[in-house]
Order: structure tokens, then C-alpha cells, then sequence
């Protein structure tokens, strides 16, 4: 009798919890798939990570420094006194490269390494919107690094 009695009280506790952690609510909101890695070294600075899908947010920045995740590898280098240049996603397949206009004397440059000096003008057209100049990119196999060169 005893024994009935107390696996009626563990199954009504089983039950009971049961419904305690069914209740729980759980948000699988953001997530990313990753793999493989590495680190890539230079000068005095390593950056250690995996490849994967593209991070939630902007990039990570301190002072003249900034660092963003995903597959795309263009990059905006300011040209101090020039217009802001930016680079936007716009299709999982595009990305657009702008500063605003008018720009008078300023020509969009390209290089795939910052280690050389051999910056060459940006063989996309250039559009004009009237308040923004761009170009869209298709994705680059490498690294592209884009700057406003005043001559």
C-alpha cells in the first residue's frame, strides 16, 4: 500500500513539473551557423574568428579603428577632408558604395591592398541621384578597398 502510494505521489509530481517547465518560454530570436577560422596577423595587430553568416549590427569600432563580420570584403577608407564614403548591403547580392553630392573634384578609387600604392579609379559607373553619388559592387572574390582621391 505504501508503495502504491508513493509512485501515486512521484507520478503526480512528474506531472506536475511537467507542466511547471512546458510553461517555459524560449527565444531562438538571433543565431548564426559558423565554421572553420583562423587568424590573420599584420604589423602588430591579430585578429582570431571563424567565417559564418553576417553578424547582427554594425561594425565594431575604436577610435580610427572598426571591424565588421560577415562574407563581405569591401571596405571604405576615409580620405581625410573628403566627403564620408559609405558601403551599404543592398541585396543579399549587392552592395553599394556612396558619399553625397555634390563632390566636385572628388574620383572613387579601388585597391585590393593597402600594403601597395596601386589605387586605380573604380571601373563601376558612377550614378548621381542628385543627393547621393554611388556605384552597386557585385561581390568581390578578395578583399576591396575603396577611397575619394582629390587630384
Amino acid at each position: 500500500m505504501k508503495l502504491k502510494l508513493l509512485l501515486n505521489l512521484v507520478t503526480i509530481l512528474a506531472v506536475a513539473a511537467a507542466g511547471v517547465a512546458s510553461a517555459q518560454s524560449y527565444d531562438l530570436s538571433w543565431f548564426t551557423l559558423d565554421g572553420g577560422g583562423g587568424t590573420s596577423t599584420g604589423s602588430v595587430y591579430s585578429v582570431s574568428g571563424t567565417i559564418g553568416q553576417p553578424d547582427a549590427g554594425g561594425p565594431m569600432t575604436n577610435g580610427p579603428y572598426s571591424l565588421t563580420g560577415g562574407f563581405w570584403a569591401l571596405y571604405a577608407v576615409q580620405t581625410p577632408g573628403g566627403p564620408l564614403l559609405t558601403i551599404t548591403l543592398t541585396s543579399p547580392n549587392t552592395a553599394m558604395v556612396w558619399w553625397p553630392s555634390p563632390s566636385t573634384g572628388f574620383t572613387l578609387q579601388q585597391n585590393t591592398n593597402l600594403n601597395t600604392t596601386n589605387w586605380v579609379t573604380s571601373s563601376e559607373s558612377v550614378t548621381d541621384d542628385g543627393t547621393n553619388k554611388f556605384i552597386v559592387v557585385n561581390p568581390p572574390s578578395g578583399r576591396r578597398f575603396y577611397r575619394l582621391s582629390k587630384p
